[in-house]
């Protein structure tokens, strides 16, 4: 056990007893010339501690531990049939699996043979598959029995578990850092998904942010989960293969629908300490109170939370939610760490050491004005490309910076997330960050979700709209809703129009779709 404990210390990208000032004052070692996912976050672990547990399978109330070395040889019965069928370094294999040892393991499987995994949604419908496998070129999928059934009507090979070749042959395909491994598209907020391809060192990238999102994960006694499925980044590279990285159990629990009381009763069963919770979930536990005792470290990203939002969860969890940011082209650039520095309500934290994280201007040059928020290219978390799309690659960079297209401003060192690009709303003048008015609304007592847009207006150019979905019972006015921003916010940024929907729109990652909301508005005006 000691061995394995200073084996988690050795890769931790962040030592304990060291200030943030210092962790990125200190220089970042070269990658090797050899690197492969699969050695990362498996097979050296096979070799040193096969015993060790590396998936807790939550299934029913019971938990079935997946040890590294379990982990391994599932991986190379995927890889015995992925050959089998003939595929080879630099062919895409889909990965249609929800939460389990067989995800993990097909794109171990894929990555030790040089092969680029295609993770895909068990929610997804006929279209999104289609677009997804059209584009990649994917024709070897690995799935289970509900997903042999969705992939019927595409030319497709798919196995599942209980098809897998029991023999195998050991034969790692040598990769380097630069080398494809992942394709993983984005989830469509704001235009059609486009194919992000990432190279292996996409994990390393990955390390400051999430060990400073959870506090300096690795902590001995750590054990990690999110409800977030691990088709997306946010729990592929945020939670999985960081926690199989460090040696930390990841729990691996399958939920139909987010739930209170199962969420609970996953985190007290596996004695989960470190959980990432998407701003969907956070806003559903925050409207039941729920608490979930004995938890060390919350993070969350994709949305700002609030300052009403971060006060709750110091209550809920005992805990400071740390906020953390980036994006499918390239992730977890910045957070929040309540275990190196105070969090500052608004805004989305510091950059993660080794990032080189700006505002900038038109121009391309930093500021210290409000402007686009960028990433330095020589991220480790950045893609390579967007796959097989060289114009939308380089409409992505300014300069030597990945142009995020969210808005920012720098406040003593904490990165201030202002809005989208294109969803920052002028109103007479004014420029306003619709993420502010959606916290403020959310804080008033009969609102259960909102979406704030633009909408054009002839004297101020645009006003703020309100698409509100209420809680259950509750029939707040129009003029209770705008009085409560009024009295919160600046007087010129509550909204002059509130309309009330049963739903809105959403991403299958659960982010409001804001371009669907601007478009009705605009068809208002017309």
């Amino acid at each position: 056990m000691r061995r394995d404990l200073d084996e988690t210390r050795r890769r931790r990208r962040l030592a304990d007893g060291v200030s943030y000032e210092a962790l990125c004052a200190a220089p970042c070692a070269p990658h090797p010339a050899r690197l492969n996912l699969a050695e990362q976050v498996c097979d050296s672990w096979a070799a040193l501690a096969p015993e060790r547990p590396a998936i807790l399978d939550w299934r029913n109330g019971g938990l079935r531990v997946c040890s590294y070395g379990a982990l391994r040889e599932l991986s190379l019965r995927v890889e015995s049939w992925l050959r089998a069928q003939g595929a080879a370094r630099g062919d895409r294999v889909g990965v249609l699996l929800s939460q389990g040892p067989l995800c993990a393991a097909a794109h171990i499987a894929a990555w030790r043979m040089g092969a680029i995994s295609v993770p895909l949604f068990k929610l997804f419908k006929h279209d999104a598959l289609a677009s997804r496998l059209g584009d990649s070129g994917a024709r070897l999928v690995v799935t289970d029995g509900e997903g042999v059934a969705m992939l019927a009507p595409f030319d497709v090979q798919t196995v599942t578990e209980e098809d897998l070749p029991e023999d195998w042959l050991w034969q790692p395909v040598e990769t380097g850092p630069e080398d494809p491994a992942v394709l993983i598209y984005t989830s469509g907020t704001t235009g059609k998904p486009k194919g992000a391809l990432h190279g292996h060192r996409v994990l390393a990238g990955h390390m400051p942010g999430v060990e400073m999102s959870h506090d300096l994960l690795g902590q001995e006694g750590d054990v990690l989960w999110t409800p977030a499925d691990w088709a997306w980044i946010g729990g592929l590279f945020d939670v999985l293969m960081p926690g199989l990285y460090l040696g930390v159990p990841v729990v691996a629990a399958r939920m139909a629908r987010f739930e209170i009381e199962e969420c609970q009763r996953i985190c007290r069963d596996a004695s989960v300490r470190n959980v990432f919770f998407p701003p969907t979930a956070l806003r559903m536990l925050k409207a039941e109170d729920a608490r979930i005792p004995g938890l060390r470290s919350v993070g969350s990203g994709g949305e700002p939370l609030g300052a009403e939002m971060l006060a709750w969860g110091r209550r809920a969890f005992g805990v400071e939610i740390n906020e953390f940011y980036g994006q499918t082209e390239c992730n977890m650039v910045a957070s929040s760490c309540g275990a190196l520095f105070p969090a500052r309500p608004g805004c989305i934290g510091k950059p993660a050491p080794g990032i080189r994280l700006a505002v900038i201007d038109a121009e391309g040059r930093e500021t210290a004005a409000e402007g686009d928020v960028a990433i330095a290219r020589d991220a480790d978390s950045m893609m390579l490309e967007y796959w097989r799309n060289p114009q939308a690659t380089a409409e992505k960079f300014r300069g030597d910076w990945l142009v995020t297209g969210d808005r920012g401003v720098w406040e003593e060192g904490y990165l201030r997330f202002v809005g989208r690009e294109d969803d920052v709303i002028t109103s007479a003048g004014y420029r306003i960050g619709p993420a502010e008015v959606e916290d403020c609304l959310l804080t008033h007592p009969g609102v259960a979700t909102v979406g704030v847009v633009g909408k054009p207006d002839a004297l101020r150019t645009e006003i703020v709209k309100a698409y509100v979905v209420v809680k259950p019972g509750q029939a707040p006015s129009v003029q209770e809703l705008q009085d409560w921003v009024k009295q919160r916010l600046a007087g010129y940024s509550y909204p002059r129009e509130i309309a009330f929907l049963e739903a809105l729109p959403m991403t299958v990652t659960g982010k409001v779709i804001r371009k669907e909301l601007k478009a009705r508005a605009a068809k208002e005006v017309t």
